[in-house]
């Protein structure tokens, strides 16, 4: 049956969709033709959600013991973390993009679900996946891959998309807490990536390259590296509603200073991730799901240029931030092209693994 090959990295497709969405939404300058662009992402990416959500039900529902078996797979339960994003990313395109269709009042309505929605899960499989991983899962000395950054990452989605939500909260405490809130979470995921980057970087220089099919993972370092710069600029921005001007200065001052050397680090990590990926693609890169995250990790780098754009009058990160989402978006047409060849076309996507233990579809195998 189709949904029975369904697991948690199918919603990577979401995030990728959904963050051109809102990386087009938020370039410096965007131009209307940019926001239909945006537009028509959101709402591939909110129908994706739908369609995954429901395969997703099915799938437990019909296979509930390959579903129960998920969290226990040393590779599937790090993707755990991917709904969570899938969700904050489409709630954050509602207020950023979906407005214009849906109206503010339904459009923040939206994203208020979505986001209490996908911070519980995203708080839950930052707690739950790390503590299996230290108390069930078997890792050999070179296990470490970029998928261990998705489960610790969700919170840090929950920052930023919190952000837009401030000003629409009543004036006082809840504005204050929701602020707070997102930086707390930013701490939780940003000092839980500086834990993991040291294992991957080792795991790198000790053990070479991985398999091709995991070589893509790579990317999802951008991820954690551009969304806290995202999160830190977007709550400078919308910090005003929450403590008034001069406490915004500070919160504005942290993020440009804090934010512009982690950006640094994220082109720095973009060479080198792209370098090996140009070597491993030319001894044959297998197509799986695993290509989208050549998506959502380098649309995260988008918005953080953006925000530092915005927050330091710089030509120079406007410029990048365009460039970025160049690459974005030939990196989006390339996957879903692929993904929409090999889930409706062929079908091969949709088939189980053979092996017994249950493998990542379109992840462990070629």
């Amino acid at each position: 049956m189709l949904v029975s090959a369904i697991t948690p990295n199918w919603f990577a497709s979401v995030m990728g969709t959904g963050i051109v969405a809102t990386a087009a939404a938020t370039l410096p300058g965007s131009t209307s033709a940019l926001r239909v662009l945006a537009l028509a992402a959101w709402l591939v990416a909110a129908a994706l959600l739908i369609v995954l959500l429901i395969a997703s039900a099915l799938h437990a529902a019909w296979f509930p013991e390959i579903a129960r078996s998920h969290h226990l797979h040393p590779v599937i339960a790090h993707f755990y973390g991917a709904p969570a994003m899938a969700l904050l990313t489409v709630g954050a395109g509602a207020v950023l993009v979906g407005a214009s269709i849906l109206g503010e009042t339904l459009a923040v309505a939206v994203d208020a679900v979505l986001w209490t929605a996908g911070t519980i899960l995203g708080l839950a499989t930052a707690v739950a996946i790390p503590y299996l991983q230290f108390t069930r899962h078997e890792a050999t000395a070179d296990a470490a891959f970029g998928g261990w950054l998705m489960p610790v990452v969700p919170p840090m989605v929950s920052a930023a998309t919190g952000a837009l939500l401030i000003e629409h909260l009543p004036a006082g405490q809840a504005r204050l807490t929701m602020l707070v809130a997102c930086g707390l979470m930013v701490g939780v995921a940003f000092l839980s990536t500086l834990a993991i980057l040291p294992q991957l970087w080792s795991r790198l220089a000790q053990h070479k390259l991985p398999a091709p099919v995991m070589v893509p993972t790579l990317w999802i370092v951008l991820g954690p590296l551009g969304q806290s710069v995202t999160a830190a600029n977007l709550l400078a921005t919308h910090a005003p509603a929450a403590v008034g001007a001069s406490g915004a200065a500070t919160v504005t001052a942290a993020a440009v200073v804090l934010g512009v050397p982690v950006f640094g680090f994220a082109l720095l990590w973009l060479a080198i991730a792209a370098a090996i990926t140009v070597r491993t693609a030319r001894a044959g890169l297998p197509f799986t799901l695993t290509w989208w995250s050549f998506t959502f990790p380098v649309g995260t780098c988008v918005t953080a240029a953006s925000g530092l754009a915005l927050h330091t009058g710089s030509t120079m990160l406007a410029i990048m931030a365009y460039a970025l989402f160049a690459l974005l978006l030939a990196a989006w047409f390339t996957v879903a092209a692929r993904t929409f060849h090999g889930a409706i076309v062929t079908g091969r996507l949709l088939v189980p693994a053979a092996s017994s233990a249950p493998a990542p579809t379109g992840l462990a195998r070629p």
